[in-house]
C-alpha cells in the first residue's frame, strides 16, 4: 500500500480567484458610486446639514448613488474578502444577500405585472411630486430635463402637469416670469440651433393646443414611457434575464466554494 497516495479535498483555485477578481470589481465600483453621492451631498451642502436630507419634497438622485454604492460595496467586500481568506461565513453571507435582492426583483416583476394599473398611477404620483419639487434641487432638475429631452415628453401626461410647480402654474397671483410656461426640456429642436434656448418654454401654455405643439412636446412622460417599454421590451427582457442568470451563477459559484471550503476542513480533522 506504499505505492498509494489518498487525495484530500481541495479547494478550486478557478472558482475562488474568479469569486475573488469578479466582487473586487463591484466592491471598487460601490466604493466609487459612493464616494460620488458624498461628493454631490458635500457640494450642495447636505454633510454640513444633515436635516436637509429629509427637506426636498421629491427624490434626491443622489440617493440612487448611495444606495446602489452601498448594496455593490457589501456585496463586493462579502464576495471579495471571502474567497480570498476561504471565510465561510462571508461567502454565505453573499449568496443570502444576492438571493434576497434576486427574490426582491423578482417579486417586483411579478407584482408590476400584476397591478400595471396601480404602477401606472404611483409612477403619474411620483413624477407630479417631483414635478413639484423641480426647482429644488439642482440633481432633480437634471435628471427631471434629461427624461423630458430623451422621451420628447412634457409632464407626467401632458404638459398642463407644470400647473402643479409654484414657477410654472398659470394662477394670477404667479409673479414668475415663467409663468404658464414650461422646462427647456419640453421644447421642440431645432437641428439648427447651437446653443439650446433656456426660455423657449416662457408663456408657452398661454397659446391654443395647436400652437403649442410647434413649440413643446405634448405627449407625458408615463405614456412614452410605456411606448419605450413596448418598442425595446426584448432588450429590456434581456437585461433582466442576464441580471438573474448572473446572480444565480454567482449564488452556485459562492455556495460550491462553501462546500469545498467545509470539506477540506471536514476531511483534516480525520487525518
Amino acid at each position: 500500500m506504499s505505492g498509494q497516495h489518498f487525495k484530500g479535498h481541495e479547494v478550486s483555485c478557478c472558482i475562488k480567484y474568479f469569486i475573488f477578481g469578479f466582487n473586487i470589481i463591484f466592491w471598487l465600483l460601490g466604493m466609487a458610486f459612493l464616494a460620488i453621492g458624498l461628493w454631490a451631498w458635500s457640494e450642495k451642502g447636505v454633510l454640513s446639514n444633515i436635516s436637509s436630507i429629509t427637506d426636498l419634497g421629491g427624490l434626491d438622485p443622489v440617493w440612487l448613488f448611495m444606495v446602489v454604492g452601498a448594496v455593490m460595496f457589501i456585496l463586493g467586500f462579502a464576495g471579495c474578502i471571502g474567497a480570498l481568506r476561504e471565510n465561510t461565513f462571508l461567502l454565505k453571507f453573499f449568496s443570502v444577500f444576492l438571493g434576497i435582492i434576486f427574490f426582491l426583483e423578482l417579486t417586483a416583476g411579478v407584482l408590476a405585472f400584476v397591478f400595471k394599473d396601480w404602477i401606472k398611477d404611483q409612477l403619474n404620483f411620483f413624477i407630479d411630486k417631483n414635478i413639484k419639487a423641480y426647482r429644488d434641487d439642482i440633481d432633480l432638475q437634471n435628471l427631471i430635463d434629461f427624461t423630458q429631452e430623451y422621451w420628447e415628453c412634457c409632464g407626467a401626461f401632458e404638459a398642463d402637469d407644470w400647473n402643479l410647480n409654484i414657477y410654472f402654474n398659470c394662477t394670477d397671483t404667479n409673479p414668475s416670469r415663467e409663468k404658464c410656461g414650461v422646462p427647456f426640456s419640453c421644447c421642440t429642436k431645432d437641428p439648427a440651433e447651437d446653443v439650446i434656448n433656456t426660455q423657449c418654454g416662457y408663456d408657452v401654455r398661454a397659446k391654443t393646443d395647436a400652437e403649442q405643439k410647434t413649440y413643446i412636446h405634448v405627449k407625458g412622460c408615463v405614456p412614452q414611457f410605456e411606448k419605450w417599454l413596448q418598442d425595446n421590451l426584448t432588450v429590456v427582457a434581456g437585461i433582466f434575464i442576464g441580471i438573474a442568470l448572473l446572480q444565480i451563477f454567482g449564488i452556485c459559484l459562492a455556495q460550491n466554494l462553501v462546500s469545498d471550503i467545509e470539506a477540506v476542513r471536514a476531511s483534516c480533522l480525520f487525518t
